[in-house]
């Protein structure tokens, strides 16, 4: 299923990306030292709750995963990359977390991922992989406009991971986003310009570059969901709902200015 938002709908959709990228926001301002993944989740239940939205993850039960996720965030730490389950962990100095949002509010969801690095000290080799997701994704939104095909962000977005040595996996990527989480068209991480979908003004998409720093093979943990690297390797992974307008790409899920 592709989704073409009205305006109205596209005016929700701000709305829901604005939450997405605050929640998202505080969260990294909780992660410290000493901080459990699972305090995260509640603090995460809390805000949504507090929102008057809905989680996208609690009873999400897809084909590639084991049971009802049953949790308000995806929290991956070093070597996990997506989907990560929260369980009983204390932050470390040093760790690398990403977190994984996505909320339907009034209707219509947004979804966003951010990775940075807990305490000090910080390895210069994770802040440059977390760049290089930041910069694909740059990439790929520059390349979003009507008129543009799918093929055309994933090569934009492929281009820079490509350049910056990491391997590029396209099985899980970025995806259309609307009335549902998961939407047509998917989004691979990189891809032949000129092919794909036409992007349209009132489309959702969600982009998501993420990378292992050795590897483009993934394990699956134990509890049916977390995605790991098969090597151990550390990963990172940025993500941000766009929606297509007349003359671009609008930026839903960026965090408020302070």
């Amino acid at each position: 299923m592709i989704e073409i938002l009205t305006p109205e709908e596209l005016d929700r959709a701000r709305d829901t990306g604005a939450l997405v990228g605050g929640i998202l926001q505080s969260l990294k301002e909780r992660a410290t030292v000493g901080v459990n993944l699972l305090d995260l989740d509640a603090r995460t239940k809390e805000m949504i709750e507090d929102a008057g939205a809905e989680s996208c993850y609690v009873d999400y039960a897809p084909s590639f995963g084991r049971g009802p996720f049953g949790h308000y965030v995806c929290t991956a730490v070093n070597d996990a990359v997506l989907h990560g389950m929260p369980h009983d962990y204390a932050l470390a100095d040093g760790d690398l977390l990403t977190l994984d949002l996505a909320v339907t509010l009034r209707g219509i969801a947004a979804d966003a991922a951010i990775s940075f690095v807990v305490g000090r000290p910080a390895d210069p080799a994770d802040l440059a992989m977390i760049e290089v997701t930041e910069r694909a994704l740059e990439a790929g939104i520059a390349a979003a406009r009507p008129g543009a095909r799918v093929g055309d962000l994933s090569r934009a977005i492929g281009s820079v991971l490509r350049a910056a040595g990491y391997p590029i996996n396209r099985e899980f990527g970025g995806h259309g986003i609307g009335s549902t989480m998961h939407q047509d068209p998917h989004v691979a991480n990189d891809g032949r310009p000129g092919r794909g979908y036409i992007l349209r003004p009132g489309l959702l998409l969600a982009l998501e570059p993420w990378v292992m720093s050795d590897t483009d093979q993934l394990v699956t943990d134990d509890d049916g969901w977390t995605l790991r690297s098969a090597t151990g390797c550390r990963t990172a992974h940025t993500e941000h709902t766009i929606a297509i307008t007349e003359t671009g790409a609008e930026i839903l899920t960026l965090p408020p200015i302070a």
